[in-house]
C-alpha cells in the first residue's frame, strides 16, 4: 500500500523515539500533517511503511483516522487520560500511570 501522508502515524501511536505519547500530534508534524524534520527523522519513522492498517482506519479526517486506530486497538481510554493529563511526553504519560 502507497501512503496517503494522512499524518494517522505521526498521531495516533505513541513514538518512544520521540517521547511522543499516544494519541497526541507529534511536534515535527506541520498543518500539512507532512514532518518537519523529514531528512533527519529517527529511524523508526523511516522503518514505517502504509499497511493494513492503514486502509482499516481509513476515513475522511485526519481526527477520524485517529479515532479509528485508538479504537481498533482498544487504546482510546488511555489516550483520553494521557490527553486529559496534560502529559507532553511519554516518560510523563508512563510515571503518572505508575502512580496509579
Amino acid at each position: 500500500m502507497e501512503c496517503t501522508c494522512c499524518g494517522a502515524c505521526c498521531v495516533a501511536p505513541d513514538i518512544a523515539a520521540l517521547d511522543k505519547p499516544l494519541g497526541l500530534r507529534c511536534p515535527h508534524l506541520g498543518a500539512d500533517n507532512l514532518c518537519t524534520v523529514y531528512d533527519r527523522r529517527p529511524q523508526v519513522c523511516r522503518d514505517y511503511a502504509a499497511d493494513e492498517v492503514c486502509r482499516r482506519i481509513e476515513a475522511p479526517t485526519l481526527e477520524e483516522r485517529v479515532h479509528n486506530y485508538l479504537a481498533l486497538f482498544q487504546l482510546t481510554a488511555e489516550a483520553k487520560a494521557v490527553r486529559e493529563s496534560g502529559c507532553a511526553s511519554m516518560r510523563m504519560a508512563r510515571a503518572l500511570r505508575e502512580r496509579k
